[in-house]
């Protein structure tokens, strides 16, 4: 039976949205996996310690062998592998089990900084034979500078978001929202306020979901919070949210808005980086800039269509190379 390898960003993170990304990923890669035996593990944790490589291990090898390995979207792929916490946690020492490593609608990091070490890991452990699926413009130029093959097909949580489906999203406000707010990581983002105070005067009812793993303690910083509904800290409850509610998505969570439209719901995504705001540049998000904020009232009162633009072509381009295969 053919082995495959999953590099799973939803092993060990603190963002729920690596589970959305997970999943989509999986679905995508159904059509190899179907007749495969799934290996997997983790992009945010270290895959092995070095000993386990220099003693060439049988577990090692059973990775190292796989017929095909895929490390799985986000925003893996960090320019510089010194940092203290890459969101791909390889080195020099760990990296040669995952030889041959094939990108799924991955993300570069922001920047052009980047060093002569994290090239040279990057360009020796990713596969020079097949393509690579990236999800920007600028992630495609980054793979390219190493080297390798890069086909920009967009964020692999969107693969499936095509006019057909898009058609099916309401274009008129819904009564009740669910919103996401994005923890700064420290202090406290006052025009978050704003955004709470819109949906307040603007919707019935409103839910909160805490995607990442500070925010919900980020939501008592702010008032005007009496009567939001704050789901479980998980995928499922959210899951099941939209899939029983007539419902909106508002907020700074781009996974959080676009598992909502997977699910046929209306969504405004506000981008705060560099993310939302080059994804938005391509693929056509209903996106509102956070420094932009007085903009977000009229678009939720106002009609509008989701005409997500996907590069439908590069996505069948990228997987008809595994055919056969």
């Amino acid at each position: 039976m053919r082995n495959i390898l999953i590099i799973d960003p939803a092993v060990g993170t603190g963002n729920l949205g690596d589970e959305i990304i997970s999943e989509c990923a999986r679905k995508e890669l159904h059509f190899l996996t179907k007749d495969s035996f799934v290996h997997t593990i983790s992009s945010h944790l270290p895959p092995f310690h070095w000993y386990q490589v220099l003693r060439n291990s049988l577990a090692v090898r059973r990775y190292a062998d796989c017929n095909l390995k895929f490390a799985c979207g986000s925003n893996m792929m960090v320019k510089d592998l010194f940092t203290h916490y890459p969101q791909w946690n390889i080195n020099m020492f760990n990296y040669k089990p995952l030889k041959g490593t094939i990108l799924v609608g991955v993300g570069a990091g922001a920047g052009n900084k980047t060093n002569a070490y994290t090239k040279r890991l990057y360009s020796k452990m990713l596969s020079s034979e097949f393509y690579h699926s990236v999800r920007d413009s600028r992630s495609k130029e980054y793979v390219e500078s190493l080297g390798l093959k890069a086909i920009n097909t967009g964020c692999v949580t969107m693969w499936i978001l095509t006019p057909e489906f898009c058609s099916q999203i309401p274009s008129a406000k819904a009564d009740e929202v669910v919103f996401t707010l994005t923890c700064p990581g420290g202090g406290k983002d006052e025009r978050d306020q704003l955004i709470i105070d819109v949906l307040k005067r603007n919707y019935s009812k409103i839910y909160y979901w805490p995607q990442g793993y500070q925010d919900k303690d980020y939501l008592s910083a702010f008032s005007n919070t009496d009567g939001i509904e704050i789901l479980e800290a998980s995928k499922q409850a959210y899951d099941d949210l939209l899939q029983t509610r007539n419902i909106d998505y508002v907020g700074t969570r781009l996974h959080g808005g676009v598992y909502a439209m997977r699910h046929k719901r209306r969504a405004i995504i506000i981008a705060i980086d560099e993310r939302a705001r080059s994804i938005n540049e391509k693929n056509n998000l209903n996106c509102v800039d956070k420094e932009k904020l007085e903009a977000l009232e009229p678009m939720i009162n106002s009609t509008f269509q989701t005409e997500i633009k996907m590069d439908f072509d590069a996505i069948r381009e990228w997987k008809n190379q595994f055919v056969n295969r």
